[in-house]
């Protein structure tokens, strides 16, 4: 496989992702982990020396950590580095941050077992102010089985090819500390309708909001207030509204933003709204991985520049599939307009036969009580699913929800449809992507690569949520010289140019004429064997251009 930099990797230096990777719960106290740790491989115990270094928030798999290995499943990683404290950051208690990692890992500090998670997609915090030196020792052990189809995992694979890909294990996320008051606001959410916007805080239950002029009261923890001549988000118009919350001896800043979302029906046709007019979401299917970093891009801006050229091309709309990313990307979409579409990650077995076979030949109904019974699975599913809601509640750009892709995994849909509208009402939900449909969803969500784009609206919206997935293959900037995948290839740029020109001017324009609400081609970049992208696995060549 060829080793491929983006421009980016090929150029970094100093502490990595040295950014503050909270935007929407943002203080004056941040302090990087990022940067050189001590490595370690081992079979379980710890140890005895450190034999190695990698560069965190990069993946030992990356060519960006400086370790590019991928290790046996039954391995355990392990990281260890010093830290000392700037003198006047400590205010009265400090809080370990991690961004994500993949997928059970134990915390220790000073010798000390400090916390335990489990799951490689969110992050996790712990107060260590009990735990601190003058001098301190931080270590992190990491084990990672995918052959436990228990954690979601996503497309991750242990031998990649097609649609599967590299896997990733360990730090993937930036690792970082901050210091508080004995009393802080520990999280905000963040509830809009119209021009009112209602404000809960964890933490404290007094104190005040603070949008520019306007100063209101918090009470019981929570504060409500009207925005005058507000002016909705939109991607066309992102505008955001920048406020802060004080508590006593705590400050933070966060934003928000003015979007409403609905079904309507329009001319006979039931179609997504956004603030109350029907809107078509003109998208593309986002993986979010990279060629030197997988999963973490080299820099954060690497986010902003894909979000701008997608823009550039006309598209609103990414759907983040399968992958939950580091805040800063969503705040890049806040921020510059590009809604999203955001997947849960999937867990489960993966079978060709049944989930992908069986439905491209035309078996796409199926009651889905019963399959994927592990209670244990599901468990694990329904519990990342609400921590991917509440962790992204408060982003204006997530605008839709996927639960379940092409039968991966899926089990209980109406179920989890209703359980997950328990926890967010304010967006549109998607039980079923693709095939296996169910009676609870908002959308009828429809795949279609092998055949014509024919479709009829129903009694809901139609989203066209998977398609196209055409091929040109720059063979100096792909990951397997030797192996091309997508749903239909093409020799010559111009030949592949102008099929996606026919795609969209003879199959996807007529839907939308008659009421299609949402479609997302495949794909924003190329992903290792898979060279159906936009954009090169590298970043470098842009396959198809603005006029």
């Amino acid at each position: 496989m060829k080793e491929l930099y983006t421009k980016a990797g090929e150029n970094l230096s100093g502490t990595p992702w040295n950014v503050y990777p909270r935007p929407q719960l943002k203080r004056d106290s941040f302090y990087c982990l990022n940067g050189e740790w001590e490595f370690a491989v081992t079979d379980g115990e710890a140890p005895a020396a450190y034999d190695r270094k990698i560069l965190v928030p990069f993946a030992p798999e990356s060519l960006l950590s400086g370790v590019h290995i991928r290790f046996d499943e039954c391995k355990t990683l392990w990281y260890r580095r010093t830290f000392t404290l700037p003198h006047g950051f400590v205010k009265s208690r400090v809080i370990l941050h991690f961004g994500a990692v993949d997928q059970i890992c134990k915390i220790y500090l000073n010798g000390s077992e400090i916390a335990e998670h489990i799951g490689g997609y969110h992050a996790f915090s712990v107060d260590i102010t009990g735990h601190m030196q003058a001098e301190n020792t931080l270590v992190v052990r990491v084990n990672d089985n995918l052959s436990n189809f228990k954690l979601p995992y996503g497309k991750q694979c242990k031998k990649h090819g097609g649609m599967w890909y590299t896997s990733v294990s360990g730090i993937w996320q930036t690792v970082w500390l901050e210091s508080v008051p004995e009393s802080y606001i520990s999280g905000i959410k963040i509830t809009t309708e119209g021009n009112t916007v209602n404000v809960k805080i964890s933490g404290i239950d007094s104190g005040e909001i603070r949008l520019g002029e306007t100063a209101t009261r918090i009470e019981d923890g929570e504060g409500t207030f009207e925005v005058p001549s507000p002016h909705f988000w939109s991607p066309e118009h992102p505008h955001l509204y920048y406020f802060t919350v004080q508590s006593g001896e705590d400050l933070v800043q966060s934003y928000f933003a003015l979007r409403d979302l609905e079904i309507k029906e329009i001319n006979g046709k039931s179609r997504l709204c956004l603030n109350g007019a029907p809107y078509f979401f003109h998208g593309l299917l986002d993986q979010g991985y990279y060629s030197d970093g997988i999963f973490t891009p080299a820099v954060p801006e690497e986010y902003a520049a894909d979000i701008k050229k997608m823009k550039e091309l006309g598209f609103n709309m990414l759907r983040k599939h399968i992958k939950v990313e580091p805040e800063q990307f969503y705040y890049e979409c806040d921020r510059l307009g590009m809604v999203v579409f955001q997947d849960m990650v999937n867990n489960g077995d993966y079978n060709f036969f049944r989930d992908t076979a069986l439905p491209t030949v035309g078996f796409i109904k199926k009651c889905d009580k019963h399959i994927h019974r592990d209670e244990e699975t599901r468990e694990n599913f329904i519990r990342e699913m609400e921590q991917t809601v509440l962790s992204l509640y408060n982003h204006p750009s997530v605008c839709y929800w996927t639960i379940f892709n092409e039968g991966w995994g899926q089990f209980s849909s109406d179920e989890m449809y209703h359980r997950l509208k328990s926890l967010d009402n304010t967006r549109f939900v998607d039980s079923t992507s693709g095939w296996f449909f169910s009676g609870e969803s908002d959308v009828d969500s429809r795949h279609i690569y092998f055949k014509k784009l024919k479709l009829k609206v129903g009694k809901k919206p139609l989203v066209l949520s998977e398609f196209g997935g055409y091929v040109w293959k720059d063979n100096e900037h792909s990951f397997n010289q030797d192996k091309a995948y997508g749903y239909r290839q093409f020799g010559t740029r111009e030949a592949f140019l102008k099929a996606v020109q026919d795609l969209y001017l003879d199959e996807v324009l007529p839907l939308v004429k008659n009421g299609l609400s949402a479609a997302v081609y495949t794909q924003v970049s190329d992903v290792e064997d898979e060279t159906n992208g936009i954009l090169t696995y590298d970043r470098r060549v842009q396959k198809i251009l603005p006029k």
